[in-house]
């Protein structure tokens, strides 16, 4: 178990360097009036993730720091946490630290780590319950009493509860898409005609990969064709000569008669020989060629009603990329993904059904989950209300009742509604019950909400009751009470004291008071004491023992360290916790 053994506080209001040794059991601190024990609490909230407050910070600090020292066993959510965020654990103890500037910054530490505060804040949730007068309001909200009504009842609710929850996210997601599909069902008709449109058009005109390009080529070739023709033919009797002119002169014949110059004293010199095969390689290659300016130019197709269909084709291509892409490879592959997303409009429909029966069966899923959980909180609820009943009895209070009220409240329609007990109720994503802790506080009274049926010193009582009642069943390593005795007094601050040190049993408690029937059954009472010119220092947060607690509670009795009757009562108030303990 998680145990908070110390915490080093320095420049954080009245104090300005004090340590604070805490026990594993029951410690209380005590001190006069504005002497700083508040400070206790302050520092452990912001330890803990609390609001990081400039005000806080003494008059002339540059910065108040507050160190604490957390014992842990390996497993503990504190150092798995610890682990994850990058800090070390040395020798089972956790070092968590908390500067914040008088200009208001704020920085945070875990395990020789530096963290978010939030990381510390999420330590709080595992290692302490804090009960101060902020705090109790907090828990006097219906949402936290069902919260803790839910742990109290563990497994019987936890486990519907994770099951609905899940159902409830899935038909958050399912509503979602159906509003969606069903809002804009004109724009996505009108997106799915226009899509059928541009389909048609493109398969219309049927165009084949690349078929742009390649007409262009025969355009341009065909629009061109005489002077092409003409080109091709002067070329070819440049080169092979005109059969009409046999006296002209053409390049074939003149360099063939070149290679035959050569071929007839090539055998005397290797390098002309060299020179003879690469002219009758010319040679072939002008033969090659001119073969080949002849089947041009009888290939060259010159037929105007060729151009004709060639350019009223690619008027039709033409069209197309003007409105589907920049050319004909991106017209097909719009006309892809276009048949692919009017595929998806046009199963919408479809998908409306399939939504909506999912939707319903859902909701029917949700119902019977509800049912369930409103069921187990009925049943732990009897079980949690009796036993707070106890234990406010044994706290002076042996007339008070503490019940739940559980309620559905009832849906406008079926649609905003689950069926629980055959009504349509609203839910959310804990279900369907609204939880409220209710207290009697004497017989014949109605039963109220405890913010309105308690006053200060019982509602007090109250938390003190539910929290005992909690170490039982989920118990937190840490409480941390301050102001839990107000307006208590007498034979009842007894009792208060009598509960805590039950609670520190199974737990760590530290509180704040100024009672001395509640101090007298701490294992460590620490006196919180200002020097002459206001401050706590070092040696201003002391343990007492022996004679030095009976002086502090004969002081805390009667005002007086010195009475004869005080200090007779304070020795007889620890001897009643001794023998209790």
């Amino acid at each position: 178990m998680s145990v908070l053994e110390e915490m080093r506080i320095r420049s954080l209001g009245v104090i300005d360097d004090a340590v604070v040794e805490l026990s594993p059991g029951f410690t209380a601190v005590t001190g006069e009036t504005g002497a700083g024990k508040t400070m206790v609490v302050t520092s452990l909230g912001l330890l803990l993730g609390g609001r990081a407050d400039p005000a806080l910070v003494r008059v002339g600090a540059k910065a108040a720091v507050v160190e604490g020292r957390i014992t842990v066993s390996p497993g503990d959510a504190a150092a798995l946490r610890a682990e994850e965020a990058g800090g070390e654990i040395e020798d089972g103890a956790l070092i968590v630290s908390r500067t914040v500037s008088a200009e208001g910054r704020s920085r945070a530490h875990l395990g020789g780590r530096s963290v978010p505060v939030g990381v510390l804040a999420e330590l709080a949730d595992d290692l302490v319950a804090v009960h101060g007068q902020t705090d109790q309001q907090g828990l006097l909200k219906p949402a936290r009493q069902r919260q803790s009504l839910d742990r109290y009842a563990g497994s019987g609710v936890e486990r519907p509860h994770t099951a609905y929850a899940a159902a409830y996210r899935r038909l958050r997601a399912v509503v979602t898409e159906l509003d969606e599909l069903t809002t804009r069902a004109r724009e996505r008709a009108q997106e799915a005609d226009l899509l059928r449109f541009g389909l048609e058009e493109v398969a219309a005109v049927e165009p084949l990969p690349g078929e742009d390009t390649e007409l262009a080529a025969e355009a341009e070739r065909l629009g061109h064709a005489e002077a092409l023709a003409s080109a091709a033919a002067l070329a070819h009797t440049a080169l092979a000569g005109n059969p009409e002119d046999p006296e002209g002169v053409d390049a074939t014949t003149v360099v063939a008669a070149a290679g035959q110059s050569l071929d007839a004293v090539r055998a005397h010199d290797p390098a002309l020989a060299a020179l003879a095969d690469r002219i009758g390689e010319i040679s072939i290659l002008l033969s090659d060629v001119a073969g080949e300016l002849a089947g041009y130019a009888d290939q060259l197709d010159a037929d105007p009603l060729r151009l004709a269909a060639v350019e009223e084709r690619r008027a039709a291509l033409t069209a197309l990329t003007r409105k589907y892409g920049e050319d004909i490879t991106a017209v097909l592959a719009w006309a892809e993904d276009g048949a692919s997303r009017l595929t998806e409009l046009e199963g919408d429909d479809d998908r409306i059904g399939e939504l909506t029966a999912e939707r319903d069966a859902l909701r029917g899923e949700l119902s019977a989950l509800g049912q369930q959980l409103t069921d187990a909180r009925t049943e732990a609820a009897d079980r949690f209300a009796a036993a707070v009943t106890e234990e406010l009895a044994s706290l002076a209070m042996p007339h008070a009742r503490v019940s739940f009220a559980i309620r559905q409240t009832e849906a406008p329609d079926e649609e905003s509604g689950i069926d629980i007990g055959g009504r349509s109720v609203l839910y959310g994503p804990s279900g369907a019950d609204e939880v409220e802790l209710l207290l009697a506080p004497h017989p014949g009274a109605q039963p109220r909400p405890i913010a309105k049926g308690a006053s200060g010193g019982e509602l007090s009582r109250v938390m003190l009751a539910v929290e005992v009642v909690f170490a039982g069943s989920d118990p937190v390593p840490t409480y941390l009470f301050d102001e839990v005795d107000a307006g208590v007094g007498g034979k009842a601050a007894v009792e208060v004291g009598r509960r805590l040190a039950k609670l520190a049993r199974s737990a760590q408690v530290v509180v704040v008071t100024h009672l001395p029937q509640v101090a007298a059954f701490a294992d460590r009472q620490l006196l919180v004491e200002k020097t002459v010119d206001g401050s706590v220092t070092r040696s201003g947060v002391t343990v007492l023992e022996g004679e030095d607690r009976v002086r502090e509670l004969s002081r805390m009795l009667a005002g007086q360290e010195d009475s004869e009757t005080a200090r007779a009562h304070a020795e007889e108030l620890l001897a009643t916790a001794r023998t209790d303990g």
